[in-house]
């Protein structure tokens, strides 16, 4: 057995400075912001060729170590620095030995196509490195948290490239939280620069791909806040954006507005009717607010129903479920009374019970009941339930609500032309 130590094998002078060089660009920020600059020089304008060269320096470069120098490059040339963020403002003050380049977003065309071709780069870019994500999203933040610091051609340009990024789904819709930056709103760089953001997404997907991004994010009832206090109105939100061309997000938000509206109504209602208020003041209640909003009897009738229908703990057996809700709503018919006063408010109704009685499958059984009981009680009519019997019934249990109605349409039926047949006679 040979007890002699085994010599390490020595690294020859070369071998060794380039290793020692591959550390440096790797752990030096200085070295690698370098490296990054000179692959951008050399590849100039060619984003086909910046993606490929980005792909293939993650390999050897500490990507994850240097995320925002990275991103800075890429945005800014390089010309933020690492105190971009100083005193809340973004200061330039870069010295003579820090390396640039001219290659980057903000020294881009202002224009949709060249912004798309930017988005690919980065796009590219996050694909191949997944751990980046985090990372551009926070850096993405933080530009916008800044954006005074940026001129109004770059700002568009980072507006542009955000919108298509949002669309895309390389960046979540909570960035815009930084929008709502107190500083930001009050100059009126926030809703400027939301204009912009919101083309491009929109010319990228639609109105409904935003929307459905915002709701995921809870940003969907916060668009007024891209205004000051003073004028976080629907009408102004709805004024500044159709005027900028974007009648499809005033609309978008209008509607959102109503809907918060509507769902703190039915919430006052529901406390109203757990506070056990009389019918005579939350009918004189409801009026009132249908005065004030402009919300039409259809959907009134709606929200009462709801709130009614959500004041009780239901029974989870379906023979005694039934029977609580024949003595709930005996309670609450005159109510529903007050707000179906037109044959389309009645058939709201009707489709709103069939509705529940779909989504509650307690209730399954008792559709008929209560159909029967509201219209004893004058709420239902006998023409809206043939109606909604023959032509205006939703799908939701059709098969089994239409065979639960069927003796009760024909008694109705039968007792009209009995009604009819009597009338002729008397003439």
């Amino acid at each position: 057995m040979n007890n002699q130590k085994q010599q390490k094998p020595t690294l020859t002078g070369q071998r060794f400075k380039t290793r020692k060089r591959d550390e440096k660009e790797r752990f030096d920020p200085s070295q690698f912001q370098e490296s990054i600059v000179q692959g951008l020089n050399q590849t100039g304008t060619d984003l086909e060729a910046v993606a490929k060269f980005l792909d293939a320096s993650g390999a050897k470069l500490d990507y994850r170590r240097y995320a925002e120098t990275l991103f800075d490059i890429l945005v800014a040339g390089g010309m933020l620095g690492k105190h971009l963020f100083h005193f809340r403002v973004p200061i330039r003050t870069l010295s003579d030995d820090l390396t640039r380049t001219e290659y980057c977003l903000f020294t881009a065309s202002e224009d949709l196509e060249t912004m798309q071709a930017y988005a690919q780069v980065f796009n590219k870019l996050i694909r191949r490195y997944k751990y980046l994500e985090k990372g551009f999203e926070e850096e993405i933040k933080k530009l916008l948290l800044f954006l005074k610091g940026f001129t109004e051609s770059e700002r568009n340009k980072l507006a542009m490239l955000t919108g298509i990024l949002l669309a895309n789904g390389n960046i979540s819709a909570s960035i815009l939280s930084s929008l709502f930056n107190e500083n930001l709103v009050k100059e009126g760089v926030s809703a400027a620069f939301a204009v912009k953001l919101f083309k491009s997404w929109i010319n990228e997907k639609d109105i409904n791909s935003v929307a459905a991004s915002l709701r995921k994010v809870g940003m969907d009832n916060r668009l007024m806040e891209l205004f000051p206090a003073n004028k976080r109105s629907c009408e102004h939100f709805s004024k500044y954006f159709t005027d900028a061309g974007l009648k499809e997000l005033s609309d978008f938000a209008r509607n959102q507005q109503s809907i918060g509206a509507r769902k703190e109504l039915q919430k006052e209602l529901q406390e109203q009717m757990s506070r056990g208020e009389t019918l005579k003041d939350i009918i004189a209640y409801v009026r009132e607010e249908m005065k004030k909003t402009s919300i039409s009897e259809q959907t009134m009738i709606g929200i009462l129903w709801t709130s009614v229908m959500s004041t009780v703990e239901w029974n989870k057996k379906e023979e005694l479920v039934t029977e609580q809700a024949i003595k709930h709503l005996k309670q609450y018919s005159p109510l529903l009374k007050a707000f179906t006063s037109q044959g389309l408010s009645e058939l709201t109704l009707l489709l709103k019970i069939q509705e529940y009685c779909y989504d509650n499958i307690h209730f399954m059984k008792a559709f008929q009941k209560i159909v029967v009981l509201l219209y004893k009680a004058d709420v239902l009519s006998e023409e809206v339930i043939l109606k909604w019997y023959t032509e205006a019934h939703m799908a939701k249990g059709k098969s089994v609500f239409l065979e639960q109605m069927k003796k009760f349409v024909e008694w109705l039926k039968n007792a009209e032309e009995e009604s009819e047949s009597e009338e002729e006679e008397g003439d």
